[in-house]
């Protein structure tokens, strides 16, 4: 790979990142308005495949193997769960904790978990072992976020646009 393939990739991980709070606050406003956060997780959703629909077939990709479909483990098909789970929390809790307090302790969240799944290989990954360096790196983003956390408080109330 490409120390130019190499930074492509990287700075698509950080665009990928960077639309999280965007994406949470925009949610948040939509579940004010809607009335609960669960009909903007809905409509999140199926803004979603409204999106995705017209991409899938401009690209024209063939349609997934039925045999594939019908053999593959139930935890393959629990991810959509997961989008559910962090979109309806994002709702109820960026409001709550700002943005930067929500996308700092989920980046915590997902550090930790992700040092599980490596660790162990899970769901087919490849195994990186959980090392004193690598564990104080996450120590280390814990401690980023109680000092984005607890180092303001809010200046206004958080209001719904429209």
């Amino acid at each position: 790979m490409t120390t130019l393939h190499w930074l492509g990739l990287l700075l698509l991980a950080v665009i990928a990142g960077a639309v999280v709070p965007f994406q949470s606050a925009i949610n948040a406003n939509l579940g004010r308005g809607l009335g609960h956060p669960l009909w903007a997780t809905l409509a999140s959703l199926l803004v979603s495949i409204l999106v995705l629909l017209p991409v899938i077939l401009a690209l024209r990709l063939p349609l997934p193997s039925l045999g594939f479909i019908s053999k593959a483990p139930l935890w393959m098909w629990t991810g959509g769960a997961f989008g559910v789970c962090f979109i309806s929390l994002a709702l109820v809790l960026l409001p709550k904790l700002g943005a930067s307090g929500f996308i700092a302790l989920a980046l915590s969240g997902q550090v930790l978990a992700s040092l599980l799944l490596d660790h162990f290989g899970l769901f087919g990954l490849v195994e990186r072992q959980l090392t004193a360096p690598r564990l104080l790196g996450v120590l280390m983003l814990i401690g980023g976020v109680a000092l984005i956390q607890f180092s303001a408080a809010p200046t206004r109330a958080l209001t719904a646009v429209g």
